[in-house]
């Protein structure tokens, strides 16, 4: 809800060719504790006010000379793109009502003027403008809220990979067929990707027992820390790879693969 202040601190354009009708109007508004008001006689000034003020609600008569109502209403759609004209025109012919509210127009006062009436769709047309004019604001904060948010993720995501990739040896992402999708380092060598079978691995040097119980646990879908697993190289020497992996999931718990990091802890092994 809003506080009575709010209402009374809108702005309000009064837009009417005759001096009489604009000073009757102005003098009400005041005398209700309305702050912020500006008058024109001049139809045509009307656009340009509203761009440099963007009024809360514009008093418009419909019949003036030079630019009638229904004229200003078509221009004041250029600025007010979000589509809610702030209008509520004065007339005194009926048939104009439907019209104005059929071009954009809110909301109508007749003439001869109702003080009571005028007063109170005033009010209510305010109410429901700075209402919206709310709305607008609270969904574009959330809109900027929700892009900082992200940005600060993706810089969040960017730095977990770079820390990944300086602590590691090798970094690596796999979709739920073991296919590669992200990786940084010699992956596919490292972890024996190519080697799909025992006999290929045992061929390519690895230690077949450890590989085993490693493509298990990818297998089981289990996560591992720190597993160390070994290969003896074409010269004899035997490489140590330490590795670290978990199982990733979407919203709705369906596995979508692994990703992990590793490294050569050949050189902190000890010598035989």
């Amino acid at each position: 809800m809003l506080e009575p202040s709010e209402i009374l601190n809108a702005t309000i354009l009064i837009v009417d060719d005759q001096e009489a009708n604009v000073m009757l109007l102005e003098m009400m508004l005041r005398n209700e504790g309305y702050q912020h008001i500006t008058t024109t006689q001049d139809p045509r000034q009307v656009c340009r006010l509203h761009a440099e003020h963007h009024f809360d609600l514009i008093l418009l008569d419909l019949h003036m000379p030079d630019m009638d109502g229904f004229e200003v209403i078509e221009a004041l759609k250029h600025i007010e793109t979000g589509g809610y004209l702030p209008v509520l025109v004065i007339t005194a012919q009926p048939a104009h009502k439907l019209r104005a509210l059929k071009a954009g127009a809110k909301d109508f006062v007749s003439k001869p003027f109702d003080f009571v009436e005028v007063q109170t769709r005033i009010h209510n047309m305010l109410e429901v403008r700075l209402l919206y004019r709310r709305l607008g604001d609270h969904n574009r904060l959330l809109e900027q809220t929700v892009l900082e948010r992200t940005a600060e993720l993706r810089q969040s995501e960017a730095r977990f990979q770079r820390f990944t990739e300086l602590s590691s040896d090798w970094y690596w992402e796999q979709d739920a067929d073991g296919q590669l999708t992200q990786f940084s380092g010699p992956v596919e060598e490292m972890l024996g990707i190519s080697s799909a079978t025992p006999e290929e691995q045992a061929a390519a040097g690895w230690n077949v027992q450890q590989r085993g119980t490693l493509d298990t646990m990818i297998a089981n879908r289990q996560p591992f820390l720190d597993f160390v697993y070994s290969r003896t190289l074409p010269d004899g020497r035997i490489q140590y790879l330490q590795v670290s992996g978990e199982p990733m999931f979407d919203s709705a718990s369906v596995f979508t693969g692994y990703r992990g990091i590793g490294l050569d802890i050949t050189e902190r092994m000890p010598r035989a």
